[in-house]
């Protein structure tokens, strides 16, 4: 699943070739995605429109307009490429823009769980249903170890699960909490209510460390992942534990394993990351 570091990759490689391009006419070839109104409105709405930046929140992509704002969420495998007009559509392709460059913006999503939603620019996105849930972006300054305490108090959850809560911090996914949590010496399965303050200080660093060097190295590719026009991330090389099960620690030389936290497959040194390690 694209997570933080993928989407701002994506957003990044979007602005360079489709940032200033007008839509003049849009095929949906599979409505449900788009929720919050009827497939004719939004094709309605968005031709003519011209793309003027496109911005993340979490893992949304935000394409602002001359009137509206849409948010598109890649959820699994959803990809954006720019197509010339005499690209051949595959079924796996969803959404289709041209432009007024001759060229196309297609949405492809094998499993179909990529999302739409399109509002007026008036509207106070923090407010929409999508973004009304979300809690602050790591880089932004509010995301501080106080924060961080202020919203784990008094819950007992394992670290993982809150982490991977969007409520909590956005943006952050199964393999990034995985590195994360083994930077911070920390077992997946520790309650959140035992966790020291340098503990919640560690978090907030290695969140912010971790989520900038896969930015920097274009994300993580694994599985069926890609950028737009199939650029691959590099983060995979330097990851220390995620999928690395039966593999020897860079710290300690133990085995790697691999349990559930809350149906996510999860890797932790059981030797660095101790359930006894964190502070209490």
């Amino acid at each position: 699943m694209p997570e933080l570091p993928e989407v701002e990759n994506v957003k990044n490689a979007l602005c360079q070739t489709v940032k200033g391009k007008k839509i003049t006419a849009i095929e949906v070839r599979y409505e449900p995605m788009i929720k919050n109104m009827s497939s004719q409105e939004f094709k309605n709405k968005l031709t003519g429109q011209t793309i003027h930046e496109i911005k993340r929140r979490g893992k949304y992509l935000v394409f602002y307009f001359d009137d509206y704002v849409l948010l598109s969420h890649l959820r699994m495998e959803g990809k954006y490429f720019v197509v010339h007009p005499d690209f051949e559509l595959n079924p796996h392709i969803h959404i289709v823009m041209a432009l007024d460059d001759g060229n196309r913006l297609v949405y492809q999503d094998t499993r179909k769980f990529g999302t739409y939603h399109l509002y007026d620019k008036s509207v106070d996105l923090e407010e929409t249903p999508p973004f009304k849930v979300l809690g602050v972006e790591p880089f932004s300054p509010e995301f501080t170890p106080h924060y961080l305490k202020e919203k784990i108090k008094n819950k007992k959850k394992p670290i993982k699960s809150l982490l991977l809560d969007q409520s909590v911090v956005c943006g952050l996914g199964n393999i990034y909490v995985d590195e994360v949590l083994y930077r911070a010496r920390l077992h997946p399965l520790t309650s959140s209510a035992d966790l020291g303050d340098s503990d919640i200080e560690n978090v907030v660093k290695y969140t912010v460390e971790v989520l900038a060097r896969a930015i920097e190295l274009g994300g993580t590719t694994i599985r069926t992942f890609s950028s737009s026009h199939g650029v691959l991330g590099s983060f995979q090389n330097e990851l220390l534990v995620h999928q690395k099960k039966g593999e020897a620690c860079g710290t300690c030389q133990s085995e790697i394993e691999k349990i559930k936290v809350g149906g996510r497959g999860t890797y932790f040194c059981p030797t660095c990351q101790n359930l006894d390690t964190g502070e209490k």
